[in-house]
């Protein structure tokens, strides 16, 4: 049989997750369901809609999360359920869930790791799935902790649960199991490698600006200053030209408009490229709350993420960079593409998003799509030291075995 990867999406009343599962379904052709990945509005009952999947599915190992948007390869949707079915002899599934994730992230980490398999005979090349809360502010730290404690062999790529931007409560899901302050990691066994590629298309804006007081995921002070007043100054000029007022950012949607036009940027190890953190949220004390842990003493730029054109094209260069991979490799058919696609992204790019999910369609011509838009994403080759992003396409390509 090898692999086959299958999608479905449906928007509009309960029977949205039904028909998903079910348009899934029938693409699989009879063929028995090894893994369901579910991406789901908010709009939804989510344990309704894991049930009902789970029902339609034999009670096959499932994972997934709500979201801020889905997109199949029919399709680029908001308010839907997403459905990705994978049915393979190639890829062996396990998955576990752990609670209390903001408090203790290594707890959280540990009790999923102990509960997975070191290794699997005859599978041996390990890609885990990790999904987090996305309003628990440990995205990098989760990510750290999972490469130090599964060890260093293994990819790793996942992403933020959404909420279509309320920023109120994100959910992640195990088979029966729906939890917030939770993180769910799903490790998959495969005979053949998997493969990643990652892509933003934010530029340096502002001069270089140290973090001199940090705390956890909150950052109060920069440059001996409140965070937010920095921040207005620093992207004032550019702000205005496009029509934005800082002073009069209102709504959590405002708010996030906002940062993720004018991000935060890290240095990296290669001279000229910087990873992305955005900014949560707006502090009554002019602190700004972020997705991930924020490092005192950090030195970073604001970030300008405004070119249109450079932001639909970085999607069709992440899926680009997997399918090189792939292919030096030696892979060169696919059967599926799994895309964490940052939900900051479809802001920027308002009734133009659906362009830059054809870019991955163009790169990857008649591959099952599933993709959802995250609030952070993860991708961490063996060797890296840092795998947390934002604001950033990462694509997780499943080759066909040789």
């Amino acid at each position: 049989m090898g692999t086959k990867f299958v999608t479905g999406i449906s928007k509009g009343g309960a029977v949205a997750a039904k028909e998903a599962v079910l348009q899934a379904k029938g693409k699989l052709g009879g063929a028995r369901v090894d893994l369901s990945i579910v991406l789901s509005s908010s709009v939804y009952d989510h344990r309704e809609v894991v049930e009902v999947v789970r029902e339609a599915t034999d009670n096959a190992p499932l994972i997934g999360s709500s979201s801020a948007g889905e997109f199949t390869e029919d399709k680029v949707e908001s308010g839907s359920v997403a459905v990705g079915l994978l049915s393979s002899d190639d890829i062996k599934v396990f998955s576990a869930i752990a609670e209390g994730v903001k408090e203790d992230p290594e707890a959280a980490i540990k009790a999923v790791v102990a509960k997975l398999p070191d290794n699997v005979d005859d599978y041996p090349y390990l890609t885990a799935i990790i999904l987090i809360d996305g309003l628990s502010g440990v995205g990098e730290e989760v990510t750290l902790l999972a490469s130090y404690h599964f060890g260093k062999d293994l990819k790793i790529v996942g992403g933020m649960a959404g909420d279509d931007f309320k920023m109120e409560k994100t959910v992640v899901f195990s088979d029966d199991n729906v939890c917030t302050n939770a993180l769910n990691v799903c490790l998959l066994a495969s005979k053949m490698p998997l493969f990643t590629g990652i892509k933003h298309a934010h530029t340096p804006l502002s001069r270089a600006l140290k973090m001199t007081r940090a705390e956890g995921n909150v950052l109060y002070e920069i440059d001996n200053r409140p965070a937010w007043a920095i921040w207005k100054e620093e992207t004032a000029e550019i702000a205005r030209k496009n029509g934005i007022d800082a002073e009069e950012l209102k709504t959590p949607a405002e708010i996030a408009q906002f940062f993720t036009n004018y991000t935060l940027g890290l240095a990296t190890e290669k001279e000229g490229e910087y990873k992305i953190r955005w900014p949560v949220s707006i502090n009554e004390d002019g602190a700004l709350s972020f997705t991930c842990g924020i490092a005192e003493g950090s030195v970073f730029r604001i970030m300008d993420g405004s070119n249109i054109k450079d932001q639909i094209n970085a999607a069709g260069k992440a899926a680009d960079i997997a399918k090189q991979n792939a292919e030096n490799a030696g892979y060169s058919d696919f059967a599926g593409v799994i895309v964490f696609e940052c939900g900051h992204r479809q802001l920027i790019l308002g009734d133009r998003f659906s362009e830059a999910v054809d870019r991955f369609k163009n790169v990857l011509p008649g591959v099952p799509l599933l993709g959802w838009e995250t609030y952070g994403e993860i991708r961490m080759e063996p060797g890296q030291f840092s795998g947390f992003h934002n604001t950033t396409s990462v694509v997780l390509l499943i080759p066909q075995r040789v």
